[in-house]
């Protein structure tokens, strides 16, 4: 008995579960464009960079002085060098493991792995560089801009 209990309410719940995603949809689109702006994933337009990722920006302009927000696609194997940049950036791990390192020489093999979940702070001048290992990675990252970048490699 206990079993068909069981099975009706699965069988309710597979029937009705269409009937709430559909309706959830119908109300989404009676949202007030005034009030609310929602960018589905398919619609955030990411640009190419020379360091090997992707950026969307999403708020404001990082090339000139106010608030920004960009979300910054790290491809896999791809990494930067390192670098400064003049204020703090506060940034989030939506997607993989982003890979950091701090400090002028170079040492891809010393990266530390940040996992998916995790807030970061890149203090203004100080010298790090960053990227993806095996697999993407995106962040969302938000500072004040202008959001210059100054090379600091040590050779």
């Amino acid at each position: 008995m206990l079993r068909l209990i069981t099975m009706r309410r699965a069988i309710r719940l597979a029937l009705l579960t269409p009937i709430f995603i559909a309706f959830v949809s119908i109300r989404a689109a009676d949202l007030d464009p005034k009030a609310i702006n929602i960018q589905l994933p398919k619609d955030i337009k990411w640009v190419a960079t020379a360091g090997g990722s992707e950026q969307a920006i999403m708020v404001g302009d990082p090339a000139k002085p106010g608030l920004y927000v960009v979300l910054t696609k790290w491809l896999p194997h791809k990494n930067s060098r390192p670098h400064s940049h003049p204020n703090d950036r506060y940034i989030t791990v939506l997607k993989g493991t982003w890979w950091v390192n701090t400090g002028a020489n170079y040492d891809p093999d010393g990266m530390k792995p940040v996992p998916q979940g995790s807030y970061v702070v890149h203090y203004g001048g100080q010298v790090h560089y960053d990227g993806a290992k095996d697999e993407e990675c995106i962040l969302e990252i938000v500072g004040m801009g202008p959001a210059t970048s100054t090379s600091a490699e040590r050779k």
